[in-house]
């Protein structure tokens, strides 16, 4: 049995997502203690609790402590089984973290499996479903998954209520993915959606954005969307010859839109200056399939606490290493040791 402190690294629930995902992979039983140590409300909170039951579910682990609230839990997997799959997380959790949980276990399953998740798809804090389905499932299928994904329904926080659908085919194993440059941008998009929000808002946005990027030429427009609450996110999508990065800047109540594209745009100009592939974000999410594939390398801004929470998770679990090689000028080239 595995003990993992949950208080160490990021301190939140990425740390309790990435032991799930590698338990499940390597069919190592594991406990961890401390859940979300490191947050203002520690223990299991609703997205956190579905995922674990996600897990539970696709693996048929045995489970304890798998309530709200809960700062302990042991989790012993048995074979990762493809299938039909819906689970509900109940508030505006994000689905889409929900679906990084189970999405590699699912690539090493006994079958196909169908997984929809509802709850929030377009979340602060947490990346909404175009970088998934833009960024994320691209550079999967690059190293050799079989998967897609549709968005049914957005779900803004805090009403929720959205629901992505995700087939996955299980695959032998995952490729090398070597992403050291970022090649001639081709397409820059711009995209502010709204739900129950003034029409003035996400076209305040979008000027700003562009404006501040000199993106004159980028493809920029609002796009107004149902939900079952309001909700605002300006998202900016660059596809470059060797990947497509997305960023995105939520609208809050009491935040003038030019400031929500104004954050956005230094997000968007410092890994642009950096001449990096990789943003902080899909830097995070592809350190682990590609330790569980045949490794390989990728150029990226300053590596975030996810990241490193990632490598020392890898590194317990597996024994491959994650490598940061600080190149200077805001560029960092990470290194994963592949099976």
């Amino acid at each position: 049995m595995m003990v993992i402190d949950g208080s160490r690294g990021e301190g939140g629930g990425q740390i309790v997502r990435t032991a799930l995902t590698l338990a499940m992979i390597t069919a190592t039983p594991v406990t961890i203690e401390n859940v979300r140590a490191g947050r203002k409300k520690p223990g299991l909170l609703r997205q956190h609790l579905t995922a674990l039951r996600a897990a539970q579910a696709v693996s048929g682990a045995e489970v304890i402590g798998d309530e709200l609230g809960s700062r302990t839990v042991t989790f012993a997997p048995r074979a990762v089984r493809g299938g039909s799959y819906r689970f509900d997380i109940g508030s505006a959790g994000s689905a889409m973290l929900v679906l990084q949980t189970i999405v590699p276990a699912l690539l090493f399953a006994t079958g196909p499996a169908v997984v929809e998740i509802a709850g929030g798809t377009h979340n602060p804090l947490s990346p909404p479903y175009p970088f998934f389905e833009e960024a994320y499932l691209p550079l999967l299928r690059r190293m050799g998954a079989i998967a897609s994904s549709e968005l049914v329904r957005v779900g803004f926080h805090p009403a929720g209520g959205g629901l992505v659908r995700t087939a996955i085919e299980p695959c032998a194993r995952l490729g090398e993915l070597v992403l050291t440059a970022r090649g001639a941008i081709r397409t820059t998009r711009v995209r502010a959606l709204s739900s129950r929000v003034p029409p003035h808002v996400a076209r305040r946005e979008i000027d700003t954005l562009v404006h501040l990027l000199q993106w004159q030429d980028a493809d920029a427009r609002p796009e107004a969307v149902e939900s079952e609450g309001p909700g605002n996110v300006l998202v900016a999508t660059v596809e470059a010859e060797n990947v497509t990065e997305v960023f995105s800047g939520f609208g809050e109540r009491g935040v003038r839109a030019e400031d929500v594209a104004a954050r956005l745009a230094r997000e968007v100009r410092a890994w642009l200056d950096a001449g990096v592939p990789v943003g902080a974000h899909l830097a995070d999410q592809l350190v682990l399939p590609m330790a569980l594939g045949t490794g390989g390398a990728f150029r990226t801004v300053t590596p975030t606490e996810h990241l490193r929470t990632h490598a020392d998770l890898l590194q317990r679990f597996t024994g491959r290493a994650v490598i940061v090689h600080d190149e200077g000028a805001g560029a960092y080239r990470v290194e994963v040791a592949g099976a």
